[in-house]
């Protein structure tokens, strides 16, 4: 038996008591007196928890829980709205562009004053999501991960969005400053502060604000900008080999990596024809490369590849079903298939690859998707299996 407190905070802003409860494989399910059933995650007895619902009426169904966002610093509930863009998803951009320079002088955007210097930066991450997933890569491959500490959310993004909850293996809570949710670490840095509450999230110890939470200007910075700290002169972004690179991330970052997200989210048919279609042929494309080149570019690993791996580790698990990219699996392209075992294989990536956090995340806090948050069983595949490449 547990005895556990809880007040449900309706969105009409009245509070009432819950009158029943029950636990369902580690959930706790409380009733209303209106009928309304919240899962409630991590609670442990006498706890005392606010949350947000929506009061859906009599009969005891289930809530909708939504990513929300921050509006002048207040939280909100809301998924994004594609009624306004024809069934497709939009993705909203990055609100936090600064750089880590070698010098602190400023870099492409934002302000100066963020030099690179050892245990000034903290990373804020999730295991599930592959923009942080490129950072985490970048962090182990140029040696930072003495020189950037670094917390784990918990892989459910419910409606507090992400939360520093430790009830699920690898998550760390917020080892540096303590918060509950992700997006305290924004207002922290700018109390009035308006967007989606994303990671990665890149922290200034000294100043006390974010740096950036765009994630291919953070995988630039730690590129090049420690190297003098950590000695490790490893280049993915050459200058040689950027116009080629940047015509590659292009094309996969608007057809597979935000693509498959494109085809996932979409709410209408030729929403979803418009994304799934592009993303199979740059597959198609992708594999014909591959089947020349060891890699993108050629013989050189770059950036565009680690951009392109953090889709490709995940698609047979979670993007072929959960967001219906079912046109072919990544293990129907051997050249592609191959490719990916390669990188998996590389010294210091499989710790940054947490399959338990990415199938968790996607089938259980997108229920707009997958209403009922069924974790269906997962394929087998073998990462490890000789990739026969180079």
């Amino acid at each position: 038996m547990f005895s556990v407190k809880l007040t449900v905070t309706l969105r009409q802003q009245n509070s009432m008591r819950v009158t029943g409860l029950s636990q369902v494989n580690g959930a706790i399910l409380a009733t209303t007196p209106l009928g309304v059933c919240i899962h409630a995650r991590s609670m442990r007895p006498d706890a005392c928890l606010r949350m947000s619902a929506k009061a859906i009426g009599q009969g005891g169904r289930k809530v909708e829980i939504e990513m929300g966002y921050l509006k002048d610093g207040t939280w909100h509930d809301g998924w994004y709205d594609t009624a306004a863009s024809g069934g497709k998803f939009q993705r909203s951009t990055a609100g936090f562009r600064n750089w880590i320079t070698v010098d602190g002088t400023s870099g492409p955007s934002g302000r100066d004053g963020f030099k690179a210097e050892s245990g000034r930066y903290h990373l804020y991450v999730s295991y599930a999501c592959p923009w942080a997933h490129r950072t985490l890569i970048f962090r182990s491959l140029k040696g930072l991960e003495p020189h950037i500490s670094v917390s784990v959310v918990h892989p459910d993004m419910l409606s507090d969005g992400w939360s520093f909850d430790t009830d699920f293996p690898g998550t760390t809570g917020d080892t540096l400053l303590g918060k509950d949710f992700l997006r305290e670490i924004y207002t922290e840095a700018e109390p009035t502060v308006s967007g989606r509450v994303t990671v990665p999230v890149l922290w200034d110890k000294d100043t006390g604000t974010i740096v950036s939470n765009e994630s291919s200007e953070i995988i630039r910075m730690f590129n090049s900008a420690f190297d003098g700290i950590t000695g490790n002169r490893l280049d993915f972004w050459p200058e040689d080999l950027r116009p080629e690179i940047e015509a590659l991330n292009t094309r996969i970052y608007d057809t597979v990596n935000n693509g498959v997200y494109k085809a996932g989210f979409a709410t209408t048919q030729s929403a979803y024809d418009d994304a799934v279609y592009p993303l199979f042929g740059s597959l198609d494309w992708l594999e014909t490369i591959l089947r020349e080149n060891r890699y993108l570019t050629g013989d050189r690993l770059t950036e565009a590849d680690w951009r392109l791996f953090t889709t490709l580790v995940r698609f047979d698990k979670v993007y072929h079903t959960h967001f219906k990219c079912n046109k072919h699996m990544l293990k129907d392209y051997p050249n592609l298939w191959a490719y990916t075992r390669e990188l998996y294989q590389m010294p210091g990536i499989k710790g940054t690859t947490r399959f338990d956090h990415i199938i968790r995340h996607y089938y259980y806090s997108q229920n707009t998707v997958n209403p009922q948050r069924i974790v269906p069983v997962s394929p087998e595949l073998d990462f490890d299996a000789p990739h026969g490449r180079g």
